[in-house]
């Protein structure tokens, strides 16, 4: 009877939930990108609590700084004025993925340097490109040289698997 509670679907969107999913799927066919891509950078960054503060100062589900947030809105077009706003879901998450979409736009669609860009910011990450200490490759992203970038792109690729093997099929 457990293995069959631990192999049924609904066990395992219990353990992986996406709050706000009937918003991330617009905001993602909008911008083009894959909606359990967003779900498990939301998952990684905030765990889905849109207050959340990080030490930096990042705020809400995608954990946005409130100066690229205001950057993203003036080349989106995305309504945004004040750091507050960051605390409202659909804000956030409209800001976040045009932000995912540019990224991975910029990186020809290598996903993991666009994620790894998410979290180190793309100058970063065009340096190590750059300079060869990086591939740009998930499977080679144990050669990032921060460690919270490196367990960051770790953790949203874990998270996006486990999205896209639990919803895909249902």
């Amino acid at each position: 009877m457990i293995v069959g509670i631990l192999n049924s679907n609904a066990f395992w969107k219990w353990l992986y939930p996406i709050p706000y999913f009937d918003d991330i799927r617009e905001i993602a066919f909008e911008n083009r990108v894959d909606p359990f891509l967003i779900a498990a950078v939301i998952r990684t960054e905030s765990k889905f609590n849109e207050t959340n503060v990080s030490h930096a100062g990042a705020i809400g589900l995608m954990q946005l700084m409130p100066q690229t947030a205001q950057w993203i809105a003036d080349k989106s077009g995305v309504p945004y004025k004040e750091p507050t706003e960051l605390a409202e879901p659909v804000t956030n998450i409209r800001l976040g993925s045009w932000y995912l979409a540019y990224l991975q736009q910029r990186y020809n669609g290598n996903l993991a340097a666009a994620v790894a860009a998410y979290n180190a910011g793309p100058n970063r990450v065009d340096a190590w490109l750059k300079a060869g200490v990086w591939s740009g490759k998930l499977e080679e992203s144990d050669r990032i040289p921060v460690g919270e970038t490196r367990h960051f792109v770790g953790r949203v690729f874990y998270n996006y698997q486990k999205y896209s093997e639990i919803y895909r099929k249902s």
